[in-house]
């Protein structure tokens, strides 16, 4: 086993999500473990106090001593890339990340470690420019899919570039 990949998933979605689940096969073809929390009881009030809960969750569900892997949609890249600051990690993997979430003291951020960034061009939540300016500052891999937030049509896609960039954790 090369390590632990920790897949979280968006608001309205689940553990067995199409993209966590692409990510979950694309792991554990490689050879690492992969976990998939879930956190719809969390998300179900839709109370942004609770992110710290959702936060803590994956932090729980981190193997200790294991080499570590962060991915998410949505909520769950936002989380996995606060959850990133508190654990060693070997990189992060975010899909239609939100900068910021309304009622929540804090913003995306990333340690220095190896991060990727697949967003939407017509993403309606969360606007490409924002996170084309994110990724800029941080001088992040940036890959822009003509899609909505959900990028349904591209899952085949989105899970090519975690192969990709889980060999280049490993």
């Amino acid at each position: 086993m090369k390590g632990q990949v920790l897949l979280s998933h968006g608001m309205e979605s689940g553990p067995q999500a199409n993209k966590v689940s692409a990510l979950a096969a694309v792991a554990e073809a490689r050879g690492w473990r992969s976990s998939r929390p879930d956190f719809r009881d969390l998300d179900a009030t839709r109370d942004v106090r609770r992110l710290e809960s959702r936060i803590e969750r994956l932090l729980a569900s981190v193997e200790p001593g294991q080499p570590l892997v962060l991915a998410g949609s949505s909520l769950g890249a936002f989380c996995s890339a606060r959850a990133s600051l508190s654990v060693p990690c070997r990189g992060v993997f975010l899909i239609a990340p939100p900068l910021g979430i309304p009622g929540f003291p804090l913003s995306l951020d990333l340690p220095a470690v190896r991060a990727e960034i697949v967003h939407a061009w017509g993403d309606e939540l969360i606007p490409a420019a924002d996170v084309v300016a994110f990724a800029s500052r941080r001088r992040l891999p940036l890959h822009l899919l003509d899609d909505n937030h959900r990028l349904e049509a591209h899952v085949d896609v989105i899970a090519a570039l975690f192969d990709r960039f889980l060999g280049s954790c490993e």
